[in-house]
């Protein structure tokens, strides 16, 4: 297993980039998260993953050891694979992976491309409790009040969009910043719709 590449940077894409070590350029997938982390130097340390299949041996980095678990944790979940896994963590930050986890919050794992319910429903079932003991992270954040959700969505019922529709925005609205009054809370699900 290949732990990490200290090297050359060569080359950097959003999904990839190059790392020469030791005159051999290692190929390796990476998220959106990880490329907004890496700063354009020359030398790089990269923590990286190695998935073996028959027909190919992939190659994963990430910036953080954190973000590195929570791939392997995805990974162990049935029906998702490295690519949703990727997505996922270009989708979102570790830390909102794991808070949307911890909080059992079905509708923000849903709205990443390629997950249905059935599948966020069981990556929070087998992972709700391993989440919380990844190395390196802030405590979980607290749930935002259900209080304000509810009003929230009271009120832009009452201006006439959807429960449904309203409800996924306000979710992803309240889970990049739980602390959010009503007000603000309505003010930014109107600016997404």
């Amino acid at each position: 297993m290949i732990h990490h590449l200290k090297g050359k940077l060569v080359e950097k894409n959003p999904t990839h980039i190059i790392v020469e070590c030791g005159g051999v350029g290692y190929f390796v997938n990476i998220s959106l998260n990880t490329f907004s982390k890496i700063r354009d130097e020359e030398k790089i340390n990269i923590y990286t993953h190695l998935q073996i299949k028959e027909d190919a041996h992939t190659l994963f980095g990430f910036a953080e050891k954190s973000e590195r678990e929570i791939f392997r944790l995805l990974l162990s979940v049935s029906g998702i694979g490295s690519s949703t896994a990727r997505t996922m963590l270009s989708s979102m930050s570790p830390v909102q992976v794991r808070d949307a986890i911890a909080h059992e919050n079905v509708p923000v794992i849903q709205s990443i491309k390629g997950i249905g319910a059935k599948t966020a429903q069981r990556v929070i079932l087998d992972l709700r409790d391993k989440i919380l003991k990844v190395q390196d992270m802030d405590e979980v954040s607290p749930i935002s009040n259900n209080t304000n959700k509810e009003e929230a969505l009271s009120a832009l019922e009452v201006l006439g969009i959807a429960r449904r529709q309203s409800e996924k925005i306000v979710d992803k609205v309240i889970s990049e910043d739980s602390s959010l009054s009503v007000e603000n809370i309505i003010k930014l699900a109107l600016k997404n719709l």
